[in-house]
């Protein structure tokens, strides 16, 4: 067993009790990937160790692939759903079609990038089932909500070139969103090594089966990786009703401009608001923000 120096790698997919990891420049002979367990002292210290955390590795077995995680480095993000370390990018992932496009289900998915702090890049899949004139409304519709999209297709190769770059630039993206969206289908088309497996879509419920179980980076490009996540179809909205006003970006840029005279006003009718209700989410942001006050009840009909 070799006795060197640690080596830096980073932490790129969970397997059971043991961590699998990607050294930076594995010695000759040593894999560059390697199956790790965690130094005593640090389960004692109840650190825990995620993917996409930077790792000291020592005690490697070149021969079993094996070797022990003895450090974790000081993150500069943590997302806490799904688990991952050091991101800089969220990739929200919504289908144009099959399913249908869900304007609340959408703005979940947003309001939950959005309360990361990290960049936020909407992709729309699957835009080879709606005619050109339909794609460029969408298109204009989520650029009013003030997010630029990818519009794409995997059967077409639309705006997959576009997309890459956007990866490529990105030590680590997050790609989330609702089940049955096409994101594994997306990695494959962008890595087709990876040959991930996809689920189709229920006809009756539209919505997708999880074929994600787990969250792994796979590398896109030198110094650029993707973080494939499992899909779910309904986020919570954020905690606080009080700071809901800066995860809507056209709301932010309406403040920007022209700032509300009370500090602690929640923009939905108050006297003196200068907040302009002329804008397409206004009706879900006042839902979100009574939901969080407590003050709408729930429908008990369908």
């Amino acid at each position: 067993m070799s006795e060197a120096a640690p080596d830096g790698g980073m932490v790129v997919a969970l397997q059971a009790n043991y961590l699998e990891v990607e050294l930076d420049a594995p010695s000759p002979g040593t894999p560059a990937r390697l199956l790790c367990t965690r130094r005593t002292r640090l389960n004692h210290r109840g650190a825990a160790v995620h993917v996409g955390d930077r790792v000291t590795v020592e005690a490697i077995d070149p021969i079993q692939a094996r070797a022990v995680v003895s450090a974790v480095e000081p993150r500069s993000s943590f997302l806490v759903r799904p688990p991952v370390a050091n991101a800089s990018c969220v990739l929200v992932a919504l289908a144009a079609e099959q399913p249908a496009f869900d304007a609340d289900q959408a703005s979940r998915f947003l309001l939950t990038a959005e309360q990361t702090g990290l960049q936020v890049q909407l992709v729309l899949t699957k835009c080879d089932l709606l005619a050109p004139e339909q794609q460029l409304a969408l298109k204009q519709r989520l650029e009013g909500w003030g997010y630029a999209p990818v519009m794409v297709s995997v059967q077409t190769g639309l705006g997959l070139d576009p997309l890459r770059a956007v990866l490529a630039s990105q030590a680590i993206t997050v790609l989330c969103g609702p089940s049955g969206v096409g994101k594994s289908s997306l990695i494959n088309a962008l890595l087709p090594g990876l040959a991930l497996r996809v689920g189709a879509v229920s006809g009756r419920l539209q919505r997708g089966r999880h074929t994600t179980r787990h969250v792994e980076l796979h590398p896109f490009s030198p110094g650029a990786r993707v973080a494939d996540t499992p899909g779910f179809n309904r986020p919570d909205l954020p905690g606080d009703a009080r700071n809901l006003e800066v995860l809507f970006p056209e709301l932010r840029d309406q403040l920007t401009i022209h700032p509300c005279r009370f500090r602690d006003c929640l923009h939905r009718d108050e006297p003196g608001c200068g907040v302009s209700r002329d804008w397409e989410r206004y009706g879900f942001y006042r839902g979100a923000v009574e939901e969080l006050l407590g003050i709408s009840r729930p429908s008990r009909g369908g």
